[in-house]
């Protein structure tokens, strides 16, 4: 591959898909996020937005692109720090505010977590449910925070987090709507690129900030850019299981690790089951 500027957005100098958009497509997406942005606004008669700021480049993007939609004074930024996160990317959270010149605040959530670790103890230690409790408190408060002020609240998640069920559920996914929803994380970032998102930014190591350390590739066992790919091919694209390991040259087990997480978290894409109806 030559190297352009675009290519920066890129994991790796090979990597088993190249999904980048056109410039066309580049700003014909831009401006339909912006457009879906101002209208579930219109839509719902509410004031602005609210908007979980972390720092990482999900988050980032979308405040770009609502501030685009609802102006400075439409989005309300807000960052829910805890015990676990890093705080030089929590610093970058602020300084996405500051930058884009909106309203925020910040929230240290440790103390509202430490009260659910302290009324069942059993649980404390337990790593991901202690993660979940993170995420949902901070679910809890921008909704809080969007009721008293009539906003809606937008989500942050991609289309590869939402594939393989990377997302908690009544959490990061507690949402009035996705505004980059259907972008492959490859695609994110480009996006933000493109709209001046700076390059640390867009290249930061993305993690939900669940514990100490944790980071996206570690737990789901795969760089982006080979979810995206084989997403796109196999789950999105129909080819086969062996056609998909041929077309993309990556192993038969990074394969079946995407499709074992797109099959295991289709509860998390549905409405909660019930019973059918006896008519």
């Amino acid at each position: 591959m030559s190297q352009t500027s675009e290519q920066s957005v890129l994991l790796s100098d090979d990597p088993p898909l190249d999904l980048r958009l056109s410039e066309a497509e580049l700003e014909a997406t831009r401006e339909r996020i912006v457009s879906f942005v101002r209208d579930v606004v219109d839509d719902a008669g509410a004031e602005g937005a609210v908007l979980g700021l972390s720092g990482g480049i999900d988050s980032t993007l979308t405040a770009h692109l609502a501030v685009e939609a609802l102006g400075e004074e439409g989005l309300h930024g807000i960052t829910m720090p805890s015990s676990v996160n890093d705080a030089d990317v929590m610093s970058d959270a602020e300084r996405v505010a500051h930058d884009l010149g909106i309203e925020y605040d910040v929230v240290e959530i440790q103390p509202i977590a430490e009260a659910f670790f302290d009324a069942f103890p059993e649980a404390a230690d337990d790593r991901t449910a202690a993660g979940n409790v993170y995420v949902r408190t901070r679910a809890v408060l921008n909704y809080f925070v969007a009721n008293a002020e009539d906003r809606v609240v937008l989500g942050t998640g991609n289309r590869a987090e939402a594939m393989t069920g990377y997302f908690t559920k009544y959490g990061d996914q507690a949402v009035d709507c996705n505004p980059i929803g259907n972008l492959y994380k490859q695609q994110v970032r480009q996006l933000a690129a493109h709209v001046g998102v700076p390059r640390d930014l867009v290249m930061q190591e993305p993690t939900a900030g669940m514990w100490e350390g944790q980071t996206d590739a570690a737990e789901m066992g795969l760089d982006y850019d080979t979810v995206d790919a084989i997403l796109a091919v196999h789950v999105d694209g129909g080819l086969s299981r062996a056609a998909t390991v041929r077309e993309l040259d990556v192993p038969q087990a990074a394969v079946d690790r995407v499709v074992d997480l797109y099959e295991r978290s289709a509860h998390k894409r549905a409405m909660p089951p019930a019973p059918e109806r006896d008519l």
